[in-house]
Protein backbone atom coordinates (compact mmCIF):
# COMPACT_ATOMS: atom_id res chain seq x y z
CA UNK A 1 0.00 0.00 0.00
CA UNK A 2 2.54 2.30 0.83
CA UNK A 3 5.14 2.09 -2.91
CA UNK A 4 1.29 2.58 -4.48
CA UNK A 5 0.52 5.52 -2.48
CA UNK A 6 4.30 6.47 -2.90
CA UNK A 7 3.23 7.00 -6.68
CA UNK A 8 0.06 8.28 -6.21
CA UNK A 9 1.86 11.08 -4.69
CA UNK A 10 4.14 12.04 -7.43
CA UNK A 11 1.56 11.24 -10.33
CA UNK A 12 -0.62 13.72 -8.28
CA UNK A 13 2.25 16.07 -7.88
CA UNK A 14 3.34 15.99 -11.22
CA UNK A 15 -0.29 17.26 -12.52
CA UNK A 16 -0.08 19.82 -10.15
CA UNK A 17 3.49 21.28 -10.78
CA UNK A 18 2.77 20.78 -14.42
CA UNK A 19 -0.60 22.94 -14.07
CA UNK A 20 1.59 25.42 -12.27
CA UNK A 21 3.79 25.91 -15.31
CA UNK A 22 0.81 27.70 -16.81
CA UNK A 23 3.23 30.90 -15.15
CA UNK A 24 5.84 30.25 -17.77
CA UNK A 25 3.76 31.77 -20.65
CA UNK A 26 3.31 35.24 -18.99
CA UNK A 27 6.11 37.11 -21.99
CA UNK A 28 2.60 36.10 -23.78
CA UNK A 29 0.66 38.40 -21.88
CA UNK A 30 3.50 40.87 -21.36
CA UNK A 31 2.91 42.96 -24.10
CA UNK A 32 -1.07 43.50 -23.90
CA UNK A 33 -0.73 43.53 -20.36
CA UNK A 34 1.86 46.85 -20.50
CA UNK A 35 -0.18 48.53 -23.17
CA UNK A 36 -3.37 48.33 -22.03
CA UNK A 37 -3.25 48.66 -18.12
CA UNK A 38 0.35 50.30 -17.77
CA UNK A 39 0.21 52.46 -20.18
CA UNK A 40 2.82 50.45 -22.16
CA UNK A 41 5.38 50.69 -19.02
CA UNK A 42 7.20 46.66 -19.47
CA UNK A 43 8.91 47.51 -16.05
CA UNK A 44 5.43 48.10 -14.25
CA UNK A 45 3.71 44.71 -16.04
CA UNK A 46 6.67 42.76 -15.44
CA UNK A 47 6.12 43.33 -11.55
CA UNK A 48 3.14 41.50 -11.40
CA UNK A 49 5.19 37.98 -12.76
CA UNK A 50 8.17 39.13 -10.52
CA UNK A 51 5.57 39.24 -7.21
CA UNK A 52 4.21 36.11 -8.04
CA UNK A 53 7.67 34.66 -7.76
CA UNK A 54 8.60 36.72 -4.93
CA UNK A 55 5.75 35.53 -2.90
CA UNK A 56 6.10 31.92 -3.98
CA UNK A 57 8.55 31.71 -1.27
CA UNK A 58 6.59 33.44 1.86
CA UNK A 59 3.27 30.94 0.91
CA UNK A 60 6.06 27.99 0.58
CA UNK A 61 7.16 28.93 4.09
CA UNK A 62 3.55 29.09 5.67
CA UNK A 63 2.23 26.34 3.71
CA UNK A 64 5.48 23.99 5.01
CA UNK A 65 4.23 25.33 8.64
CA UNK A 66 0.51 24.46 7.66
CA UNK A 67 1.51 21.20 6.66
CA UNK A 68 3.12 19.90 9.89
CA UNK A 69 0.25 21.33 11.75
CA UNK A 70 -2.74 19.95 9.62
CA UNK A 71 -2.16 17.80 6.13
CA UNK A 72 -0.33 18.37 2.42
CA UNK A 73 -3.22 17.44 1.34
CA UNK A 74 -5.19 19.88 3.50
CA UNK A 75 -2.25 22.76 2.30
CA UNK A 76 -2.27 22.18 -1.50
CA UNK A 77 -6.34 21.75 -1.66
CA UNK A 78 -6.63 25.31 0.20
CA UNK A 79 -3.50 26.66 -2.14
CA UNK A 80 -5.19 25.47 -5.35
CA UNK A 81 -8.17 28.13 -4.27
CA UNK A 82 -6.32 31.22 -3.33
CA UNK A 83 -4.50 30.67 -6.66
CA UNK A 84 -7.39 30.33 -8.47
CA UNK A 85 -8.83 33.30 -6.68
CA UNK A 86 -6.18 35.10 -7.74
CA UNK A 87 -6.85 34.78 -11.59
CA UNK A 88 -10.22 35.23 -11.40
CA UNK A 89 -9.86 38.63 -9.88
CA UNK A 90 -7.00 39.47 -12.01
CA UNK A 91 -9.27 39.44 -14.65
CA UNK A 92 -11.66 42.27 -13.60
CA UNK A 93 -8.54 44.90 -13.04
CA UNK A 94 -8.43 47.60 -15.66
CA UNK A 95 -5.91 50.41 -16.20
CA UNK A 96 -7.35 52.65 -13.34
CA UNK A 97 -7.14 50.66 -10.46
CA UNK A 98 -3.63 48.69 -12.28
CA UNK A 99 -2.21 48.44 -8.92
CA UNK A 100 -4.84 45.16 -8.36
CA UNK A 101 -2.69 43.34 -11.27
CA UNK A 102 -0.27 42.85 -8.60
CA UNK A 103 -2.13 41.90 -5.27
CA UNK A 104 -4.29 39.29 -7.73
CA UNK A 105 -2.29 37.64 -9.82
CA UNK A 106 1.00 38.91 -8.28
CA UNK A 107 0.74 38.33 -4.72
CA UNK A 108 -2.09 36.17 -4.28
CA UNK A 109 -1.31 34.19 -6.91
CA UNK A 110 2.35 33.43 -5.78
CA UNK A 111 0.90 32.40 -2.35
CA UNK A 112 -1.62 30.12 -3.47
CA UNK A 113 1.40 29.14 -5.89
CA UNK A 114 3.69 28.61 -2.85
CA UNK A 115 0.72 26.51 -0.76
CA UNK A 116 0.88 24.08 -3.50
CA UNK A 117 4.62 23.72 -5.04
CA UNK A 118 6.85 23.12 -1.95
CA UNK A 119 4.66 20.75 -0.23
CA UNK A 120 4.26 18.75 -3.81
CA UNK A 121 7.84 18.60 -3.95
CA UNK A 122 9.07 17.39 -0.47
CA UNK A 123 6.11 14.87 -0.34
CA UNK A 124 7.31 13.23 -3.40
CA UNK A 125 10.91 13.44 -2.55
CA UNK A 126 9.87 11.60 1.14
CA UNK A 127 8.59 8.67 -1.02
CA UNK A 128 11.43 8.07 -3.01
CA UNK A 129 14.75 9.31 -0.52
CA UNK A 130 17.68 7.73 -2.42
CA UNK A 131 16.52 9.12 -5.95
CA UNK A 132 15.77 12.65 -4.77
CA UNK A 133 17.30 14.34 -7.83
CA UNK A 134 15.18 11.99 -10.37
CA UNK A 135 12.03 12.53 -9.04
CA UNK A 136 12.20 16.06 -8.49
CA UNK A 137 13.71 16.28 -11.98
CA UNK A 138 10.31 14.48 -12.80
CA UNK A 139 7.87 16.64 -11.29
CA UNK A 140 9.65 19.88 -12.15
CA UNK A 141 10.32 19.14 -15.72
CA UNK A 142 6.49 18.43 -15.79
CA UNK A 143 6.06 22.17 -14.37
CA UNK A 144 8.59 23.81 -16.68
CA UNK A 145 6.44 21.39 -19.61
CA UNK A 146 3.15 23.68 -18.31
CA UNK A 147 4.97 26.73 -20.48
CA UNK A 148 5.17 24.42 -23.79
CA UNK A 149 1.71 22.79 -23.36
CA UNK A 150 0.15 26.25 -22.23
CA UNK A 151 1.91 28.62 -24.59
CA UNK A 152 -0.21 28.55 -27.75
CA UNK A 153 -3.36 27.43 -25.47
CA UNK A 154 -3.14 30.84 -23.79
CA UNK A 155 -2.20 32.44 -26.80
CA UNK A 156 -4.96 31.20 -28.84
CA UNK A 157 -7.70 31.73 -25.81
CA UNK A 158 -5.96 35.75 -25.99
CA UNK A 159 -7.04 35.63 -29.83
CA UNK A 160 -10.66 34.02 -29.50
CA UNK A 161 -11.06 36.65 -26.89
CA UNK A 162 -10.48 39.62 -29.12
CA UNK A 163 -6.34 39.63 -29.38
CA UNK A 164 -3.55 41.41 -27.63
CA UNK A 165 -4.95 43.97 -25.59
CA UNK A 166 -8.48 42.69 -25.11
CA UNK A 167 -8.25 38.68 -24.52
CA UNK A 168 -5.68 38.67 -21.51
CA UNK A 169 -8.72 39.15 -19.27
CA UNK A 170 -10.84 36.57 -20.24
CA UNK A 171 -8.07 33.95 -20.34
CA UNK A 172 -7.11 34.52 -16.97
CA UNK A 173 -11.02 33.85 -15.88
CA UNK A 174 -10.27 30.39 -17.87
CA UNK A 175 -7.14 29.61 -16.12
CA UNK A 176 -8.58 30.47 -13.24
CA UNK A 177 -11.22 27.09 -13.56
CA UNK A 178 -7.95 25.16 -14.53
CA UNK A 179 -6.24 25.85 -11.71
CA UNK A 180 -9.17 25.08 -9.57
CA UNK A 181 -10.30 21.42 -10.83
CA UNK A 182 -6.68 20.60 -10.83
CA UNK A 183 -5.31 21.56 -7.37
CA UNK A 184 -8.37 20.40 -5.82
CA UNK A 185 -8.77 17.06 -7.04
CA UNK A 186 -4.06 15.99 -7.20
CA UNK A 187 -4.55 17.38 -3.64
CA UNK A 188 -6.89 13.99 -2.19
CA UNK A 189 -3.80 11.88 -3.62
CA UNK A 190 -1.46 13.38 -1.59
CA UNK A 191 0.14 11.72 1.22
CA UNK A 192 3.19 11.89 3.56
CA UNK A 193 4.76 8.36 4.54
CA UNK A 194 4.74 7.22 8.10
CA UNK A 195 7.94 8.33 9.75
CA UNK A 196 9.53 5.04 9.56
CA UNK A 197 9.14 4.64 6.07
CA UNK A 198 12.78 5.87 4.96
CA UNK A 199 14.48 3.14 7.60
CA UNK A 200 12.38 0.20 5.84
CA UNK A 201 12.44 1.16 2.44
CA UNK A 202 16.28 1.55 1.57
CA UNK A 203 17.16 0.52 -2.13
CA UNK A 204 19.06 -2.84 -2.05
CA UNK A 205 22.64 -2.43 -2.99
CA UNK A 206 22.76 1.33 -2.53
CA UNK A 207 25.45 3.02 -0.95
CA UNK A 208 25.43 3.95 2.90
CA UNK A 209 25.71 7.50 3.34
CA UNK A 210 25.87 9.22 6.83
CA UNK A 211 22.50 10.18 7.38
CA UNK A 212 21.64 13.90 6.99
CA UNK A 213 20.82 15.81 10.35
CA UNK A 214 17.33 17.13 10.21
CA UNK A 215 17.64 21.07 10.87
CA UNK A 216 14.59 22.64 11.84
CA UNK A 217 14.29 25.90 10.37
CA UNK A 218 15.36 28.24 12.98
CA UNK A 219 18.59 25.91 13.13
CA UNK A 220 18.67 26.14 9.42
CA UNK A 221 18.89 29.94 9.23
CA UNK A 222 21.90 29.85 12.01
CA UNK A 223 24.24 28.29 9.28
CA UNK A 224 26.22 29.61 6.48
CA UNK A 225 25.05 26.98 4.32
CA UNK A 226 21.66 28.76 4.24
CA UNK A 227 22.66 31.99 3.16
CA UNK A 228 24.80 30.68 -0.11
CA UNK A 229 22.20 28.84 -1.32
CA UNK A 230 19.51 31.04 -0.77
CA UNK A 231 21.68 33.76 -2.47
CA UNK A 232 23.38 31.20 -4.98
CA UNK A 233 19.58 30.43 -6.51
CA UNK A 234 18.78 34.40 -6.44
CA UNK A 235 21.81 34.76 -9.09
CA UNK A 236 21.40 31.38 -10.78
CA UNK A 237 17.73 32.38 -11.50
CA UNK A 238 17.90 35.73 -12.83
CA UNK A 239 18.57 34.85 -16.54
CA UNK A 240 15.81 32.13 -16.41
CA UNK A 241 13.11 34.11 -14.97
CA UNK A 242 14.75 37.24 -17.50
CA UNK A 243 13.75 34.86 -20.84
CA UNK A 244 10.63 33.14 -19.31
CA UNK A 245 9.42 37.12 -18.94
CA UNK A 246 10.45 38.63 -22.45
CA UNK A 247 11.24 36.02 -24.88
CA UNK A 248 8.50 37.28 -26.89
CA UNK A 249 9.42 40.64 -26.86
CA UNK A 250 12.90 40.12 -27.17
CA UNK A 251 11.99 37.96 -30.32
CA UNK A 252 9.48 40.55 -31.81
CA UNK A 253 12.15 43.68 -31.14
CA UNK A 254 14.81 40.80 -33.28
CA UNK A 255 12.27 41.22 -36.19
CA UNK A 256 10.96 37.40 -35.83
CA UNK A 257 7.05 38.82 -35.01
CA UNK A 258 5.74 36.00 -37.16
CA UNK A 259 7.75 33.62 -35.07
CA UNK A 260 7.74 34.81 -31.83
CA UNK A 261 5.99 32.75 -29.95
CA UNK A 262 8.81 29.99 -30.91
CA UNK A 263 10.60 32.15 -28.19
CA UNK A 264 8.44 31.17 -25.88
CA UNK A 265 8.04 27.68 -26.97
CA UNK A 266 11.62 26.96 -26.93
CA UNK A 267 12.42 28.59 -22.94
CA UNK A 268 9.76 26.25 -21.73
CA UNK A 269 10.52 23.10 -23.41
CA UNK A 270 14.67 23.36 -22.75
CA UNK A 271 13.53 24.77 -18.98
CA UNK A 272 11.44 21.35 -18.41
CA UNK A 273 14.38 19.02 -20.48
CA UNK A 274 16.73 20.72 -18.27
CA UNK A 275 14.39 20.04 -14.99
CA UNK A 276 14.78 16.54 -15.83
CA UNK A 277 18.38 15.65 -17.07
CA UNK A 278 20.22 17.82 -14.73
CA UNK A 279 18.13 16.22 -11.93
CA UNK A 280 19.35 12.69 -12.46
CA UNK A 281 22.82 14.08 -13.45
CA UNK A 282 22.79 15.48 -10.17
CA UNK A 283 22.50 12.13 -8.55
CA UNK A 284 25.85 11.76 -10.10
CA UNK A 285 27.81 14.61 -9.93
CA UNK A 286 26.73 15.71 -7.17
CA UNK A 287 24.17 19.70 -6.73
CA UNK A 288 26.97 21.96 -6.32
CA UNK A 289 29.28 20.54 -9.37
CA UNK A 290 25.80 20.68 -11.33
CA UNK A 291 25.04 23.97 -10.34
CA UNK A 292 28.30 24.92 -10.87
CA UNK A 293 28.25 23.74 -14.51
CA UNK A 294 24.62 25.39 -15.17
CA UNK A 295 26.05 28.85 -13.95
CA UNK A 296 29.09 28.48 -16.32
CA UNK A 297 26.45 27.64 -19.12
CA UNK A 298 24.36 30.78 -18.22
CA UNK A 299 27.44 33.32 -17.83
CA UNK A 300 28.40 32.32 -21.28
CA UNK A 301 25.05 32.32 -23.54
CA UNK A 302 23.41 35.35 -21.84
CA UNK A 303 26.28 37.34 -23.30
CA UNK A 304 25.32 35.81 -26.84
CA UNK A 305 21.65 36.89 -26.77
CA UNK A 306 21.64 40.53 -26.96
CA UNK A 307 24.04 40.51 -30.75
CA UNK A 308 22.41 37.07 -31.64
CA UNK A 309 21.52 36.83 -35.61
CA UNK A 310 17.57 35.49 -36.76
CA UNK A 311 16.62 32.33 -35.54
CA UNK A 312 19.91 32.07 -33.63
CA UNK A 313 18.25 33.79 -31.30
CA UNK A 314 15.90 31.09 -30.14
CA UNK A 315 18.77 28.84 -29.56
CA UNK A 316 20.04 30.44 -27.40
CA UNK A 317 16.82 31.54 -25.58
CA UNK A 318 16.82 27.38 -25.20
CA UNK A 319 19.93 27.21 -23.62
CA UNK A 320 19.02 29.60 -20.97
CA UNK A 321 16.24 28.14 -20.16
CA UNK A 322 17.98 24.67 -20.01
CA UNK A 323 20.63 25.86 -17.36
CA UNK A 324 17.46 27.62 -15.11
CA UNK A 325 15.57 24.50 -15.54
CA UNK A 326 18.22 22.52 -13.75
CA UNK A 327 19.03 25.11 -11.27
CA UNK A 328 14.68 24.80 -10.43
CA UNK A 329 15.14 20.89 -9.89
CA UNK A 330 18.35 21.11 -8.05
CA UNK A 331 18.50 23.50 -5.26
CA UNK A 332 15.32 21.43 -3.90
CA UNK A 333 17.44 18.25 -3.77
CA UNK A 334 20.81 20.79 -2.17
CA UNK A 335 18.37 21.35 0.48
CA UNK A 336 17.13 18.19 0.96
CA UNK A 337 20.78 17.18 1.08
CA UNK A 338 22.32 19.99 2.94
CA UNK A 339 19.57 20.05 5.69
CA UNK A 340 17.29 16.79 5.96
CA UNK A 341 13.78 15.83 4.58
CA UNK A 342 12.08 16.09 7.85
CA UNK A 343 11.52 20.20 7.43
CA UNK A 344 11.91 20.38 3.71
CA UNK A 345 8.51 21.72 3.15
CA UNK A 346 9.29 25.16 5.54
CA UNK A 347 13.47 24.81 4.89
CA UNK A 348 12.84 25.09 1.18
CA UNK A 349 10.41 28.12 1.56
CA UNK A 350 12.90 29.81 3.10
CA UNK A 351 15.31 29.01 0.42
CA UNK A 352 12.68 29.72 -1.98
CA UNK A 353 13.45 33.67 -0.78
CA UNK A 354 16.41 33.43 -3.30
CA UNK A 355 14.25 32.97 -6.11
CA UNK A 356 12.13 35.68 -4.99
CA UNK A 357 14.94 38.44 -4.61
CA UNK A 358 16.02 37.31 -8.31
CA UNK A 359 12.75 36.78 -10.05
CA UNK A 360 12.08 40.63 -8.71
CA UNK A 361 15.56 41.72 -9.93
CA UNK A 362 15.82 40.44 -13.16
CA UNK A 363 12.24 41.16 -14.25
CA UNK A 364 13.04 45.20 -13.47
CA UNK A 365 16.21 45.12 -14.59
CA UNK A 366 14.90 43.57 -18.34
CA UNK A 367 11.57 45.78 -17.74
CA UNK A 368 14.04 48.78 -17.49
CA UNK A 369 16.29 48.04 -20.07
CA UNK A 370 13.24 47.13 -22.59
CA UNK A 371 11.86 50.54 -21.91
CA UNK A 372 15.10 51.93 -22.97
CA UNK A 373 15.71 49.86 -25.93
CA UNK A 374 12.38 50.27 -27.53
CA UNK A 375 13.06 48.97 -30.57
CA UNK A 376 16.68 48.26 -30.47
CA UNK A 377 17.17 45.05 -29.02
CA UNK A 378 21.52 46.08 -28.59
CA UNK A 379 20.52 48.34 -26.12
CA UNK A 380 19.59 45.50 -23.66
CA UNK A 381 23.06 44.36 -23.66
CA UNK A 382 23.42 45.64 -19.74
CA UNK A 383 20.94 43.21 -18.88
CA UNK A 384 21.86 40.41 -20.50
CA UNK A 385 25.42 41.37 -19.04
CA UNK A 386 23.91 42.15 -15.24
CA UNK A 387 23.01 38.22 -15.83
CA UNK A 388 26.18 37.20 -16.91
CA UNK A 389 28.00 38.58 -13.99
CA UNK A 390 25.52 37.32 -11.45
CA UNK A 391 26.27 33.73 -12.55
CA UNK A 392 29.81 33.86 -12.26
CA UNK A 393 29.79 35.20 -8.41
CA UNK A 394 26.81 32.10 -8.35
CA UNK A 395 29.67 29.94 -8.89
CA UNK A 396 31.83 31.70 -6.71
CA UNK A 397 29.15 31.22 -4.03
CA UNK A 398 28.95 27.39 -4.86
CA UNK A 399 32.88 27.07 -4.48
CA UNK A 400 32.50 28.12 -0.76
CA UNK A 401 29.77 26.18 -0.05
CA UNK A 402 32.24 22.81 -1.74
CA UNK A 403 35.17 23.66 0.37
CA UNK A 404 32.65 24.71 3.29
CA UNK A 405 30.76 21.18 2.78
CA UNK A 406 34.43 19.42 2.54
CA UNK A 407 35.78 21.48 6.10
CA UNK A 408 32.94 19.94 8.04
CA UNK A 409 33.38 16.43 6.60
CA UNK A 410 36.54 16.07 7.90
CA UNK A 411 35.47 17.65 11.26
CA UNK A 412 33.07 14.94 11.45
CA UNK A 413 36.07 11.92 10.68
Amino acid sequence: MNKRQGVFSVIAATAILHTLGIVYVWSVFQTGIANTIFNGNNAAAGLAFSLLFATLAIGSITGGKLVAKYSTRFVIFVGGIILSAGFFLASFVTANVSWLLWITYGIMGGIGMGFTYSPSIACAQKWYPHKKGFVTGIILSAHGLGGVVFAPIVENLIFFFGGTGVGESKTFMVLSAVFLVVCTVSSLFMKNPPEDYVAHNATPGAIVKKPVVNRSPVEMLKTSQFYLIAMTFALACMGGIMMIGFAKPVAVAKGLEATATIGVLAVSMFNSLGRLFWGAISDKLGRINTIIIMLSGTAIVSLLVATAESYWVYVLIAFIGFFYGGAASSFPSLTADTFGTKHLAINYGYVLLGLSIGSIASSQIAGYYKNVAAGNIDLMFPAFAIVSCCAVVGIVLMLILKAKNKQNQAGDT
